[in-house]
């Protein structure tokens, strides 16, 4: 949702996929303009080639310059936005071009969750995400190489052990130049370093994910027996009340997942659900926004929803805070902040960023008959990227219990809770 790029003012260090700090903007540090212009400052002294026992410094600014804006989505000057486009309605998808770059929007990401199991039923949550944040001309014309930060890279990677409640993160942050980072325009195919996510041209129906982490790793093929749903009406959702603060945004929502799963020096064959977000915008977010509560629902009825809860700093949900719930067939339906109901309904503080997250959460969705409990699989399920984003926030495997129409009903999906370890800074 729009919760996933994080604010490139904070720092760079890593994205959480709340970006704490919120939206779809991560976290950042204001300075990065200042250190950007710096770096700028530094080339042009140089008046030549880089020395090579510079370099190895020049690169580790230019790691950290990209980690503050990193925060995907918000952080620089309001007037610099001017020159990507905006979010608008009228967009008409065309795939698989759209699964590719969005160079002339901003912020842009594209998100897997999933839970899986081993053969012997030993289960696993994990978290695969990509941002990219487009540098304004301004900031990059004095760069004429293929060192210039045009775009930034960012992703996380997470895995919950949960039948052992052990959670592990990691965070990159790169620049497109030099294959280090990037993304085609054409097709799904987005990576950093070896962390990849792409849709072989030889089987176009599935996608592959690889990342790794020390003796932690996951290679998945994700494949889906549903067509992809587009989120929100007229090709836009909406994230404001002003018209442009909005993203496109579209799902795949039960996606068949196989591979491995690595973890210590086991690896295991795994099988089970992932849910994929792609989405991209430019606009900013209303200012009296503190972040989001995002969730995604993979029912047992062949179900699914989507719902983001929009927050402000009284804790009221923001009137464009919306949602999709996708029938058997696989047809979106569009839901407005009134059409459901969501009440947490107990909470946990995190013993690292003193966060107060509400955890369990009661869903209700009167015109479905639809009444769900939502209920984390692990309790710390936080990520604090300090390579990227450096914005905390939560995101974890759910799983949910309730009645449908007055019969039993379950599932299993992911939450992501932002702002509350840090006010989000207001930016797609």
């Amino acid at each position: 949702m729009v919760a996933k790029v994080v604010n490139a003012e904070r720092r760079a260090s890593f994205i959480h996929r709340v970006d704490e700090t919120p939206y779809q903007y991560r976290r950042f540090v204001p300075s990065i303009e200042a250190w950007y212009k710096r770096t700028r400052r530094f080339l042009h002294l140089t008046n030549g080639p880089l020395h090579m026992h510079t370099l190895p410094r020049y690169l580790r600014h230019i790691l950290f310059f990209a980690g503050s804006l990193l925060v995907v989505v918000p952080g620089l000057a309001a007037d610099t936005a001017q020159e990507f486009r905006v979010a608008t309605e009228g967009y008409r998808y065309s795939f698989p071009r759209d699964h590719g770059s969005h160079d002339e929007f901003r912020t842009e990401w594209w998100y897997y969750t999933g839970q899986v199991t081993t053969k012997d039923g030993r289960p696993f949550g994990y978290e695969l995400t990509f941002f990219r944040r487009g540098m304004p001309r301004d900031q990059t014309k004095t760069l004429p190489s293929q060192w210039a930060v045009t775009h930034l890279y960012l992703a996380h990677f997470a895995i919950s052990d949960l039948s052992k409640s052990r959670f592990h993160y990691a965070d990159k942050t790169s620049r497109a130049g030099l294959g280090k980072a990037g993304a085609a325009q054409d097709r799904l195919h987005v990576w950093i370093d070896r962390w990849s996510a792409e849709s072989p041209a030889v089987a176009p129906g599935t996608q592959t994910l690889q990342a790794a982490d020390g003796d932690r790793a996951i290679r998945l093929t994700v494949s889906s027996g549903k067509p992809l749903v587009i989120h929100g009406t007229d090709g836009i959702s909406r994230k404001g009340s002003v018209t442009g603060q909005a993203s496109h945004y579209y799902s795949f929502t039960r996606l068949a997942t196989t591979g491995t799963l690595t973890i210590g020096n086991e690896s295991f064959d795994v099988t089970g659900t992932s849910w994929m977000d792609h989405e991209f915008g430019s606009a900013d977010l209303d200012k009296d926004l503190v972040g989001w509560d995002w969730f995604s629902l993979q029912l047992d009825d062949q179900r699914e929803l989507m719902l983001y809860r929009l927050r402000r700093a009284d804790g009221s949900a923001h009137p464009a805070s919306s949602g999709t719930l996708i029938d058997r067939d696989g047809r979106g339906h569009h839901l407005l902040i009134g059409d459901f109901t969501l009440e947490p309904t107990s909470y946990w503080t995190s013993p690292v960023s003193k966060a107060h997250y509400p955890q369990r959460w009661r869903l209700t969705i009167p015109a479905q008959q639809l009444s769900l409990e939502l209920v984390p699989r692990m309790a710390d399920q936080e990520l604090s990227p300090k390579h990227s984003t450096q914005m905390t926030y939560w995101e974890g495997a759910i799983e949910t219990t309730g009645t449908a129409q007055g019969k039993p009903i379950h599932g299993q999906g992911y939450m992501e809770l932002t702002g509350y370890a840090e006010r989000i800074p207001g930016k797609l």
